[in-house]
């Protein structure tokens, strides 16, 4: 199920010193894909972070997903 991140991604100067994070929390979004890369499945997440959902969860990999596809022109 694809998930529009930016309806649940927000970056502000004044949390976090703007990294991106998931709305109305202070959970880092790179935070979550480091949980994910380690091994640890959407539901331990979930069951981690009470605030977190599932979209959370899918958000942080469709916003990775668009950043590895940015092209940069040199």
């Amino acid at each position: 199920m694809p998930v529009e991140w930016k309806r649940y991604i927000v970056s502000d100067p004044e949390i976090l010193r703007g990294k991106p994070r998931l709305k109305g929390t202070r959970v880092p979004v790179g935070l979550v894909l480091g949980y994910l890369a380690a091994g640890r499945t959407t539901e331990e997440i979930v069951a981690e972070f009470a605030d977190l959902t599932r979209e959370h969860i899918a958000a942080c990999l469709d916003y990775a997903r668009e950043l590895a596809e940015f092209e940069a022109v040199v």
